[in-house]
């Protein structure tokens, strides 16, 4: 039974997730965290962070992982083809329909109509994570006092990094990760010392 489960789960994220990758985090978040409950939102944040930093799209990445936690092996397979067979399936549909009819004009106001909704998508899972990182908690349960400095100050500086300097993203994520470490090893060794 959790194993159907898990398909259906993941068959909707893959069959709803228009934009792909950080359109479909909320999609992952209703069915993972509110729906199943098969995560709590730490759990969440830490899924999607594992799932950024291995290659490969966030959306299999986080069905594989889901699915190996839930169900091992078997899990991850049954969580990675029911998020993969839409695409498949839609991909290829899709195909074939747009090389036929691809200078309709209802063709093209679907495309124009759908782009604002993956924008929005893609916004709503950014200011979820942004949320999840500088608060550990979503905007339901925000308690200004947790407000985390440190991750913070690492945010702003990946921002500025990225949007002023153009660095390579790969070089903000290990650099980041870096930083992170050195930084909590301090806080706690300084903790250690004063307790």
């Amino acid at each position: 039974m959790i194993y159907l489960k898990l398909f259906w789960s993941f068959f909707q994220i893959g069959l709803f997730s228009f934009g792909g990758g950080y359109a479909a985090v909320p999609l992952i978040q209703s069915q993972i965290v509110e729906t199943n409950q098969w995560m709590s939102m730490s759990q969440f944040a830490d899924l999607i962070t594992m799932a950024e930093i291995t290659p490969g799209p966030i959306v299999v990445n986080c069905a594989t992982f889901v699915g190996q936690q839930i169900a091992g092996l078997s899990g991850a397979i049954v969580c990675t083809s029911g998020c993969v067979l839409p695409s498949v399936l839609i991909v290829l549909a899709l195909s074939w329909m747009y090389m036929k009819f691809r200078n309709l004009s209802i063709v093209q106001g679907v495309l124009i109509g759908l782009r604002p909704t993956i924008v929005a998508m893609i916004a709503s899972a950014g200011f979820s994570l942004l949320l999840l990182a500088l608060f550990n908690t979503s905007l339901s349960e925000l308690v200004l006092s947790d407000f985390r400095f440190v991750e913070c100050v690492i945010f702003a500086a990946c921002l500025v990094l990225l949007r002023k300097f153009k660095v390579n993203p790969i070089k903000i994520i290990f650099g980041s990760g870096i930083v992170g470490i050195v930084v909590y090893l301090l806080l706690e060794t300084a903790e250690i010392k004063l307790t």
